[in-house]
């Protein structure tokens, strides 16, 4: 249901208008004139105003703009006798979001209405989860290691120093490295990323430092690089230990002087950009087995900060799971998700090997595959319960006796009636649920 309000200055229709949207269920507010329109708006705010063009003293224009004043959000169709190409232009212009001519049937403007309101919600959807998206939740955290990371990240971003940012694969360097671009001076100029992994020698160098018309097949015209796109912005390079021998040296000239020359190009280029390269690799055990040059390692060496993995900030774990399950519903168009505390459980009890990726990867599995809104450790990846569970602590003889948690009576139970039974099926029948539930239980309490 959506809140209309019709404005026209011609009874019958704004009746006729006015009844037909409420006898499809919307919520409909009628106005004889633009003032009569602001006053119902300010009263109580509306979704979608249908109004005439032409009106006495404010015009369906003038009302549009002040519509529009006081909120960009209220979606405007004008509605005309008298369409012209101008006064459809100057409708839009204004922000209009469509423009109908009279006379028209009721279930044309029904459409009409109906495609403005879809549209309006997803442009809602959008920004929510445009929203959710650019919000950076590890730069949210519990972990002292992590807060001191980015208290260094941030006093380092204020400078033009090289920064180096060491971690395993999956801990969100990126996020760290745009971080670290907006905190800074050149926030306004361009943020630029090249990653070292994914294009050949040929074409990274060419993707680095761009090439001239001809100087290899395929050039078939002169193109600028990601460094001069970079200029007066900063350049991320990741995975830079990926890059060649060859082109390790070149880019060491470029740390050292900021300029170079494109592929087959003679002009030398100048370029100011700040400089952010990440690794997943041990560098200093890179350079010890020959394998990056060390004068380069030095260079980039000026600012190191290392990213911890997930596994030792295990106190964000279920605040970045519930971040992620959000944004993950609003991709999938399903909102209101949440974790059970059994899954949540869950996720708090695995080391997470694959770190933030692997945390995202397995929320948006169960944003997509869960049944309900609620979603239990039945939704979550096989692979988060193969990892060993500690032991339960031996009590020793005379000790307080500790009560089995609710899991470890479970675990034990099912391991019983699978050694009483003589097959998977007569075991789930005995415990009340199906084979395949069963055999997600075996698999999350390692029960062979």
């Amino acid at each position: 249901m959506a809140r209309i309000v019709i404005v026209d200055d011609e009874k019958n229709i704004r009746r006729n208008l006015a009844a037909f949207f409420d006898s499809i269920g919307h919520s409909v507010r009628a106005a004889a004139s633009g003032a009569e329109a602001i006053a119902a708006l300010d009263d109580e705010p509306a979704d979608l105003v249908l109004t005439d063009f032409r009106m006495a003293e404010m015009d369906g224009l003038r009302l549009l703009e002040e519509i529009k004043r006081r909120d960009p959000a209220t979606v405007v169709i004008l509605m005309t006798a008298f369409a012209t190409v101008e006064s459809a232009v100057a409708a839009m212009k204004a922000g209009a979001q469509d423009y109908v001519t009279k006379p028209f049937t009721l279930d044309e403007i029904r459409r009409t209405v109906e495609r403005a309101l879809e549209l309006r919600g997803l442009r809602a959807e959008n920004r929510e989860l445009r929203s959710a998206v650019e919000q950076a939740p590890m730069l949210e955290t519990a972990s002292a290691a992590m807060r001191r990371l980015l208290d260094t990240a941030r006093q380092a971003a204020a400078s033009d120093a090289t920064i180096l940012l060491a971690g395993e694969s999956g801990t969100g360097k990126n996020v760290l490295a745009r971080q670290i671009h907006q905190w800074s001076p050149r926030r306004e100029r361009p943020y630029v990323v090249v990653n070292c992994t994914t294009l050949s020698e040929q074409l990274l160098e060419s993707e680095l430092f761009g090439h001239m018309r001809g100087s290899f097949t395929g050039a078939v015209k002169d193109k600028p690089g990601r460094l001069e796109a970079a200029h007066l912005g900063s350049v991320f390079l990741d995975e830079i230990a990926d890059l060649t021998p060859a082109l390790q040296t070149k880019f060491l000239r470029f740390v050292q002087e900021q300029s170079f020359e494109r592929v087959g190009g003679e002009r030398t280029i100048q370029v100011d950009a700040r400089i952010i390269a990440a690794s997943n690799r041990d560098l200093e055990g890179e350079v010890a087995a020959h394998r990056f040059r060390e004068d380069l390692f030095y260079r980039l060496n000026v600012i190191t900060l290392y990213v911890p993995p997930l596994r030792e900030r295990a106190d964000d774990v279920i605040p970045m799971a519930r971040w992620m399950l959000r944004a993950a519903g609003l991709r999938n168009r399903r909102p209101g998700l949440r974790l059970n505390a059994e899954a949540e459980a869950t996720l708090r009890r695995y080391r997470w090997p694959g770190n933030l990726r692997e945390l995202r990867n397995a929320v948006e599995r169960a944003a997509v595959l869960c049944r309900s809104d609620e979603i239990t450790p039945d939704d979550l990846p096989d692979s988060i319960f193969r990892e060993p569970r500690e032991t339960p602590p031996i009590v020793a003889a005379g000790a307080a006796h500790r009560a089995p948690s609710l899991e470890e009576v479970e675990r034990e139970h099912i391991r019983r009636v699978l050694a009483e039974s003589a097959t998977l099926e007569e075991a789930a029948d005995t415990l009340g649920i199906n084979v395949t539930t069963l055999w997600r239980k075996r698999r999350r309490y390692g029960i062979e």
